[in-house]
Formats: C-alpha cells, sequence, structure tokens
C-alpha cells in the first residue's frame, strides 16, 4: 500500500498518454481514485497473504518453539532442528516476501508509465535492441527511477537468499547414487550456488547505483556475468558427474554414502536395533516343543480376514450390527499370558430397517459389546471359541467382562446423536422384546437451551433438531464420535496410525490410537511412502486412549527424545501426559504398532549393509518374502508381500515367553530365509528391535520354498482335492513363521467354507519343520506327529489335544445349558416373569430335544 501510495503521489491532477500502440488516445487518470483502488487491492491482498500464513500455522509455531535434535548435518555443520523447523518457516516468508515485492515492483511501474514519470523509449533505446521502436511522451523522474531502483534491489536480495536457502536443499536431493548432496553436489553446486549468491548482490547494487545516477554499464557487464554463471551451472555438473566421477564413483561417493547409511538409521531409528546371530544348529525335539507349550498354545490359527467373517455371521446378532475389524492384544488369564483377538460390535446406521430421524439420532445411538477369543481354540465344529459373546455380553473370563459395554465412540460412528431426550435409546436386543437405556456419561454438549439448539441446527443442517419436543434442557448432544475423526480435531499435526484398536480395562472398552511425529526434510535420510505422502523422519511418540463411552481423550507422551513432540509439548504445555501417568490396566495392553513397524522393517532390506562398498553393490540386499494364497504357485494374482504378525514367543536367549511383533527376510532374489526381526511390547523392554541373522553359509528354508513343499505334499493335495470335489471351497490362511529356540516351525491353517455357506471352519493345520510336513485336525497332533508322537495320549500333559478338549466340552455343553435354563425359568417365575419363563421352558425342551 505504501509503495503504491508513493506511486501515486502528486501535487496536481496528472494526465498519461500510454504508448499509442496501445491505445492511439490519451486517458485521463484521476490520482484519488487510484488511491482508493491501491487501498482496496491491499486489503484484498493482505487477507490472502493472511490465509497462507494461517494454514502453515504448525510451521510458525514449531520454529518459535523449536527444539535442537543436537545432531548436526555432515556438510554445513547445522543442527538438525534448522531443516526440520527452521527451513520451511524461511521458505514461507521468503515466498510472502518476494510476492509482496514483485506486486509493488509491478504495480508502481505501471502507475509510473502511465503517469508518465518512466520513459521507456529512452530506458530500452540504450539497450539497443533491433526492431523495437517506441514512441513515448513523457520524461523519466528521478524519485520514479530510484523508486523502482528500491523494489528492485529488494527484490533481488530476496532472490540472492532463496538460492542460500537452495544450499540447504542439496541435502535433500536425489542427483547422486544415493539421497542427500553426492560428491558433485559438494565440490561444484555448491561454490556455483555461493558465486550465484554474490553475483545477485552485485546485481542489486549496482541496480541502486542505477537508481541513484542513471549509469546502466556496470549493470549491463553484472548480468552478462550472471547468464554466463547460469549456463555454467547446467552443463557443468553432468560433465564433472560423467567425466570425473563416474569412472571412479565408489571412491568419490564412499563419504556420502556413509552420510546417507548414518543419517538414514538414525532417522527411523535402526541405530538402535540390536543384532543376534543364531546357528540354527540344534534341532529341535518334543521336549524343546513341551518346555515352549505357552508359544505352541498362543500359535495364531485364526486369521483376522477369516475371524471377521465368522464374528459377523454368529455374533452380529441383529443386521445393523458390524463388525469392522479384529484386534489383536493379550491378557493374562488365570497367571498366564494369552494372546486374544477382540471386535467391537459397533452400530451401522445405514443399516437400520427404518432411517427416520428419531432412529438414527435419538433411539439407534450406540454401538453394544464385544465378541473374542483365543487365537488358537477351535470347537468341534470348527468354529472358534469365544471368552466372551453374545448380547448382554457374557464372559467366560474376568478380564474381558466389561461393566459399560455401551460404545458411542468408535470407527463407524460418523453422525452425530442426542442422549438423554424423551426418546428411549436402544441398547440391545432380549429375544422378542428390546431392552433400552438413557446415557448417563458426561460426553457431548448440553443443548439446554433455544439458542445452542438453533446454532446446532444450523451447524447440523437440520430443521428438526431445533423443532424436535424429544429434546430437553438435559439433552446432550455428541459429535465427532469416529474416533479417527475425533483425533484429528485435537492433533492434526500427527499422523495417526491406519488400525486403532479396542482393548477391554477396568470393565470398559478402550480405543488405543498410535500417533507419529515425522517429517520429510531430514537431510540425507531415504524417504519412503507413507499415506500417500513422503516420509524419511518417524517417531511412535503418542499413544492415544480414547474411552468408548464417554468419549474422553488422553494424550500420552512415549518418546521423550524426540524433538518433534518436544515442541509440540511446548506449544501446547497441558496436552500431552507422561506415559507413567496412564494406567497399568492399559500400558500392559500398549503394542509396539505395524505400519511404523513396517516402514522400519521395509528400510532396513537395504540398511543393515553399514560397510559403504556392500552398500553401493547391494551385495547383501534384503526383502521381505512374498507368498502365494493359491493352491498352486502358478496362482501369481493372489502373491503378496508377508506383513509383521503379532505373537507369543520365547525369544533365543531369554527366560520367559513375551508378545512380540515379527517379520522375515530372504535374500534379494532368492527364497530361502536370512533374518528375522522383531518389536518388543511388554514392560520395559517395549519398543526395543532386534534383528536375528543366520549364518550365510546355513540354507533355512524361506516361506515361498515351504509353501512350495506344501503343495506339492501328497497328503496335503489328495485332501484339498477330495474337499474340492465336494464343492467346498478351500482356503489356505497365511503361513505363520513360528522361532522357537534357536530354530523354526511353519504354521499354516486351512480352513474350509460351504459352497452355499458364509462361514469359514478351521479344518485342518498343516506344519512344516526342515524336510518334514504334517497335516492333522489339530495343531498340538501336527506337532506331535512331526516330533515322533502318534497319539494324543502321548502328547505332554500340557499340550493335549485342543480337538480332545473340545470333544469333552461338546458332551458335557448340552448339560450345561439345560441347567442354566432351568435355573433361568425358576428365576423367572419366583419373580413372575410368565413371559421370560416362558422362553426358558421353550428352551430347555429344545435342548433336551437335541441331546
Amino acid at each position: 500500500l505504501i509503495n503504491f501510495l508513493i506511486s501515486v503521489r502528486s501535487k496536481t491532477s496528472w494526465v498519461a498518454l500510454l504508448p499509442a500502440a496501445l491505445l492511439g488516445q490519451p486517458v485521463s487518470l484521476d490520482s484519488r481514485i487510484l488511491k482508493k483502488l491501491g487501498i482496496v487491492s491491499s486489503i484484498i491482498l493482505s487477507l490472502i497473504l493472511g490465509l497462507v500464513t494461517a494454514v502453515n500455522w504448525h510451521e510458525i509455531l514449531k520454529f518459535l518453539s523449536s527444539t535442537p535434535f543436537g545432531e548436526s548435518d555432515p556438510i554445513f555443520k547445522k543442527d538438525i532442528a534448522f531443516y526440520i523447523f527452521s527451513l520451511p518457516v524461511f521458505n514461507i516468508g521468503l515466498g510472502i516476501l518476494k510476492m509482496l515485492i514483485l506486486i509493488s515492483l509491478i504495480s508502481s511501474g505501471i502507475i509510473y508509465i502511465l503517469k508518465g514519470s518512466l520513459n521507456l523509449t529512452d530506458f530500452l533505446s540504450k539497450f539497443e535492441i533491433p526492431g523495437l521502436k517506441l514512441s513515448y511522451k513523457g520524461k523519466t523522474e528521478p524519485k520514479a527511477q530510484l523508486h523502482l531502483s528500491i523494489l528492485l534491489f529488494l527484490f533481488l536480495l530476496t532472490a540472492a537468499f532463496a538460492t542460500y536457502l537452495s544450499l540447504f536443499k542439496l541435502l535433500s536431493s536425489q542427483s547422486g547414487s544415493i539421497f542427500g548432496a553426492a560428491y558433485t553436489d559438494v565440490a561444484i553446486m555448491v561454490p556455483i550456488l555461493k558465486i550465484s549468491i554474490g553475483l545477485t548482490v552485485l546485481i542489486a547494487i549496482l541496480i541502486l547505483f542505477w537508481g541513484i545516477s542513471g549509469k546502466l554499464a556496470p549493470l549491463i557487464t553484472a548480468i552478462s556475468l550472471y547468464a554466463i554463471i547460469g549456463i555454467v551451472s547446467a552443463i557443468i555438473p553432468s560433465l564433472f558427474q560423467k567425466l570425473i566421477v563416474a569412472p571412479n564413483e565408489l571412491v568419490k561417493e564412499t563419504p556420502f554414502i556413509k552420510h546417507n547409511i548414518a543419517a538414514t538409521r538414525k532417522a527411523y531409528g535402526l541405530d538402535k536395533i540390536e543384532e543376534r546371530e543364531i546357528s540354527a544348529d540344534k534341532s529341535l525335539t518334543s521336549d524343546n516343543i513341551a518346555s515352549n507349550n505357552l508359544t505352541v498354545k498362543n500359535v495364531r490359527l485364526w486369521d483376522r480376514e477369516q475371524l471377521l467373517s465368522t464374528f459377523s455371521q454368529i455374533q452380529e446378532i441383529r443386521t445393523y450390527y458390524e463388525f469392522v475389524s479384529v484386534d489383536n492384544d493379550r491378557y493374562l488369564i488365570n497367571d498366564e499370558i494369552r494372546q486374544i483377538m477382540l471386535s467391537p460390535r459397533e452400530l451401522a446406521s445405514e443399516s437400520l430397517p427404518n432411517r427416520s430421524w428419531i432412529n438414527e439420532k435419538l433411539t439407534f445411538t450406540h454401538g453394544y459389546g464385544i465378541a473374542g477369543g483365543p487365537v488358537n481354540q477351535v470347537t468341534a465344529e470348527g468354529l472358534p471359541v469365544l471368552f466372551v459373546k453374545d448380547l448382554p455380553p457374557k464372559s467366560e473370563v474376568k478380564q474381558l467382562a466389561v461393566g459399560r459395554p455401551e460404545i458411542y465412540f468408535g470407527e463407524l460412528t460418523n453422525d452425530y446423536v442426542i442422549v438423554k431426550t424423551k426418546s428411549k435409546e436402544f441398547d440391545y436386543p432380549k429375544g422378542e422384546e428390546n431392552v433400552y437405556t438413557s446415557y448417563q456419561g458426561k460426553g457431548g454438549v448440553e443443548i439446554n437451551s433455544l439458542l445452542k439448539r438453533l446454532f446446532f441446527a444450523i451447524r447440523f443442517r437440520s430443521l428438526k433438531l431445533f423443532l424436535s419436543n424429544d429434546i430437553t434442557t438435559d439433552s446432550r448432544i455428541l459429535y465427532y464420535r469416529n474416533i479417527k475423526e475425533r483425533v484429528e480435531k485435537i492433533v492434526p499435526f500427527l499422523t495417526l496410525d491406519s488400525d486403532p484398536y479396542a482393548v477391554v480395562a477396568d470393565n470398559r472398552i478402550y480405543w488405543i490410537y498410535d500417533g507419529y511425529t515425522k517429517t520429510s526434510n531430514y537431510p540425507y535420510s531415504q524417504p519412503q511412502s507413507l499415506n500417500e505422502g513422503s516420509v524419511n523422519y518417524i517417531r511412535n511418540a503418542v499413544k492415544i486412549v480414547i474411552d468408548a463411552y464417554e468419549g474422553s481423550i488422553v494424550f500420552y507422551q512415549t518418546d521423550l527424545k524426540d524433538p518433534i513432540i518436544r515442541t509440540y509439548a511446548k506449544i501446547f504445555p497441558h496436552l500431552f501426559q507422561p506415559l507413567t501417568k496412564m494406567p497399568k490396566s492399559l500400558f500392559s495392553h500398549l503394542r509396539y504398532p505395524e505400519d511404523i513397524f513396517s516402514l522400519q522393517t521395509n528400510i532396513y532390506t537395504t540398511y543393515h549393509m553399514d560397510n559403504p562398498q556392500i552398500f553401493y553393490n547391494k551385495e547383501d540386499q534384503w526383502e521381505i518374502p512374498t507368498i502365494s494364497e493359491g493352491q498352486n504357485e502358478e496362482a501369481t494374482d493372489a502373491v503378496q508381500q508377508m506383513g509383521p504378525r503379532h505373537m507369543i514367543m520365547k525369544l533365543p536367549g531369554e527366560k520367559k515367553e513375551e508378545y512380540i511383533l515379527m517379520l522375515p527376510f530372504t535374500p534379494r532374489n532368492k527364497d530361502n530365509l536370512s533374518a528375522w526381526m522383531v518389536a518388543r511390547n511388554d514392560g520395559d523392554s517395549y519398543g526395543k528391535l532386534i534383528a536375528y541373522r543366520f549364518p550365510k553359509q546355513k540354507l533355512i528354508f524361506g516361506p515361498k520354498q515351504v509353501i512350495s513343499r506344501i503343495n506339492q505334499d501328497a497328503e496335503v493335495s489328495r485332501q484339498i482335492s477330495l474337499w474340492d470335489q465336494r464343492g467346498s471351497q478351500v482356503i489356505q490362511g497365511p503361513l505363520l513363521v513360528i522361532p522357537i529356540e534357536e530354530s523354526l516351525i511353519y504354521v499354516r491353517p486351512l480352513y474350509l467354507k460351504a459352497e452355499t455357506g458364509k462361514i469359514p471352519e478351521l479344518k485342518r493345520v498343516i506344519v512344516a519343520y526342515e524336510n518334514k510336513i504334517s497335516m492333522e485336525v489339530t495343531l498340538e497332533e501336527a506337532l506331535a506327529k512331526i516330533f515322533g508322537l502318534t497319539r494324543d495320549e502321548e502328547l505332554p500333559a500340557s499340550l493335549e489335544s485342543t480337538a480332545t478338549r473340545e470333544k469333552k466340552t461338546a458332551e458335557t455343553e448340552p448339560f450345561k445349558q439345560a441347567q442354566e435354563a432351568y435355573d433361568e425359568a425358576i428365576h423367572a417365575q419366583t419373580e413372575g416373569d410368565w413371559s421370560r419363563y416362558g422362553e426358558a421352558i421353550k428352551r430347555l425342551g429344545e435342548i433336551l430335544r437335541r441331546k
């Protein structure tokens, strides 16, 4: 605005002649109109710049509260915090400043031309441009020339500063053999950019000199030198790379390869990985299997996809309930750690039979309860054993008992609801009737006035919300109920894990979310893709706990060393709680997230090599195994990369079983196993990474080789063919890699789905060890066959066959059910509830007829 006012200022009204080639006639301009136009334009520009600044609020706040990393880059010796916190803000501020100066320069130049205060004919004639002829009336005023020269001077200074900042971008370039500044960048590009900075500053000074003196000769010389430098910078680096670096690339690039390896390992936390060698020489025996009983009891026979399909068929109860995902966790049951699969039963409002406003917003407000059980137990019918099931939830173990089973906040709760209204809230179905409830929590916002109702009606575009007679002064509106959306509204600067999981603690249902701090500006670190973006530094810095009933959220800071989360903790001093304040009942359910583990294992396939020569030649490159889900290897459409698996096992050299996340590696373009990596989850060991390497001279069968051998096994092929002939669909579950002692066994469950059915049943378990393959009804029987035992009675007592146990259970279950029905009938009779009495007697009759 100031530049505009300077440009239009005049003691008298003025008349300008545009070049005849443009208009051909004089134009009269009133300076008062131009001043008003300048004010309006400045206000609009200010709003635009304000919006640009507002969008980058978190970058500005991080800059103002930045925390040093305590580490410097190897080239410019700047603290890493400069690249993470300062450089982005400098680029934002520089962009805004350049735009302001450029707009001021262009607008002032146009005004001076219109005023006749700048004679372009005289100015351009000094450059003697052939064919250019201008006829323009007017005389260049010294003040106009000085004003424009100052603006050009400022613009070129910003250009010089932009070139200075581009020096640091070299550390995030991909011009050489590695990510980051390579030999050519440091030896050639850095000097060229520094010379460009000096010449730009010189040109800026000479332009200012022209504005004062009117002499152009020095300026023309400087511009010519700058053009030469531009040509040189476009040609020399590529020639230098081809003629000097390429013939001896390894020697030239070795220091920079070291920088890339060190930075990448640091940025992804790979420098903390403990590497251990295992001999794989010891053969397993039945004694080894028995001593690792807890590992065997927790082998994950139930795949998430198959279990979710089963839950949907036998536990959704009503069409408007839905299981979104199955979550893997561990619980201490009967003083023994057990791996459990849980799934919350959420309400899917789009599946309601009658989707009226009252039903969706006032009556059907929440999901109800969970279903879940151990990962390895199977009924006689091939269905999962459930520790907690039905409506209302019945739990066989106290650790999974839920006293507050209502789910008001979850993964499917995308719409607002209103609670504590005159309309009863549906709780759960019971026989032919429904049970109703009223929300007793503190979640949501009170709508105890007409003004609030009006505002919320406008907010949610619902006239019914304002006019409904069911809403009272005690009513509360719950919105932002989707847990992902709810968390993102509070901490938009965190990246959330793709898999929140439900846990049962203190008789309540909680959701646990993992929050990541990340950046793509870490110098020399190799970038990877994450959530459709790029990242080259990441930390699992926050654990987020959401109460499924109240909607309350607590953010626990898990990484005390991460400078990014420490910076956010400065910005929001009361937002994050120390992890030590997390209740023990929740702390025992923390698990290492699969998203970050997948990133780390993927980058570790290359960056486990810390020798520059081996790294350069990729001599020891690993890869994550790919396996086929089909029966034949030719079924390439079903080939997919193995994912990490949570499991309970005793790590080699450790004394007790623990909950870990595990993934194997194979050499590049080979199928044998080279290593496997685990993330520990329990107690003080949480977050520790261990990589177990096999000797290179030792051949350990990899997943793809094991699957090939399974598919070629006569007994397996014969059984699968027999099922296919009967019209059943055979589903081969994921191949499980189970480390025991210093060896490995492979386990693959087989599911069977009837031609017209939707419930997969676990029918067989395949075990592979060294050259042996066994397929039996249960895991224990398959292990017994491989390790020399053939009859259940020869199994160690701790490994009694699941099928045997289920057979016993199947024999006694009807008597138990009959007793429960009889007790229910007597209780109902005592209370005079004849409807419930009739239901119980009817159920008793059905059980007795079935028996």
